[in-house]
């Protein structure tokens, strides 16, 4: 039988792809066979990258393969999330995708080189945090009512704290302004650190500060706790109301961080990874270590990430516009 040379080359191309196709199924299948390089977007040291690593070393046991920790800080987290869309999509490299690079910075900066929703595949939630409003132990505020009665008595004269311009400190504190409809002065630091050691020299008024971080001053009596973002009260302050409860629930602000991978990756490895992530979640020590830093326990698939994200960068990206902020 003759066949034309159109039909030859068709039927070429079909093997072709069939092989290549096989072959793509057949690499999936063997997921992971070798190590897998995971992108922290913030310095070494930092909560982030803490998390990162213990994450890191859970999955690695379940997947039995090396998951290699790589910081890539700098541009409010915007550096190394770039790096994890631009990787190649083929489940070698993951990261850690955290609240500003995810869903704030896309409002924050007009020149962002990635798109957080369409540029990077959701794998998994891991934690949700709260944060605390706290003031110096000498401050004349005792509690919310105080500082919202003194900012309206005196608009533009009480200060905040943060880490530094559309983190979750300063955006904690604009979506309070704008729901209490009262004005106050940001002062960004070049670290959440620098601006609670401030705050507890006495040289501002107020921060809102995550739990884990204050925690241990709140203990030694060297903050004073008024208020958490979190919808009801944390186990570890019984005595603080939320924001919520005193009739603020807009203020509700979670800090949260989660897995993420290249948009393009298979959905067979993007399962692996999620089912892999879940079950590391289930570790007692990783959880102990998570409440006990007022932290909520993530898990999940990754249509709930990515249904978390998308809501977010909502909420935020009007708190940005309302507030006109600008990066530094």
């Amino acid at each position: 039988m003759k066949f034309s040379k159109s039909f030859a080359a068709i039927l070429l191309l079909t093997s072709a792809s069939g092989i290549f196709h096989a072959a793509s199924v057949q690499a999936q299948d063997s997921y992971p066979n070798k190590p897998i390089n995971f992108i922290v977007p913030y310095a070494a040291g930092g909560g982030a990258d803490s998390r990162s690593r213990q994450m890191a070393q859970k999955m690695s046991v379940i997947l039995k393969q090396p998951i290699i920790v790589d910081n890539k800080p700098g541009a409010g987290g915007n550096i190394g999330t770039e790096m994890i869309s631009r990787a190649a999509p083929d489940g070698y490299t993951i990261g850690m995708g955290n609240f500003a690079p995810m869903a704030v910075n896309k409002t924050l900066f007009t020149n962002l080189r990635y798109d957080p929703e369409n540029d990077v595949t959701p794998i998994m939630l891991i934690e949700k945090g709260p944060l605390v409003l706290v003031v110096n132990p000498n401050s004349p505020y005792k509690n919310l009512q105080d500082i919202i009665n003194a900012a309206k008595a005196k608009p533009g004269v009480l200060t905040f704290s943060s880490g530094g311009i559309g983190g979750s400190h300063q955006l904690s504190a604009e979506i309070f302004k704008q729901s209490a409809g009262i004005d106050m002065i940001h002062v960004p630091y070049k670290s959440g650190s620098a601006g609670l050691t401030d705050l507890m020299a006495g040289n501002v008024t107020m921060m809102f500060d995550q739990m884990y971080s204050a925690m241990p001053s709140i203990k030694a009596d060297k903050l004073r706790p008024i208020a958490i973002t979190s919808k009801k009260r944390s186990p570890l302050l019984p005595n603080v109301p939320s924001f919520t409860e005193l009739g603020y629930p807009k203020v509700e602000v979670l800090n949260w961080q989660g897995l993420i991978a290249p948009k393009g990756t298979p959905k067979a490895i993007i399962d692996k990874l999620n089912a892999a992530a879940n079950e590391a979640l289930k570790d007692p020590q990783l959880r102990e270590l998570m409440l006990s830093q007022g932290n909520e326990i993530g898990g999940g698939t990754p249509a709930d990430f990515a249904a978390l994200i998308r809501s977010e960068s909502i909420k935020w990206g009007a708190v940005v516009r309302i507030a006109k902020i600008k990066p530094e």
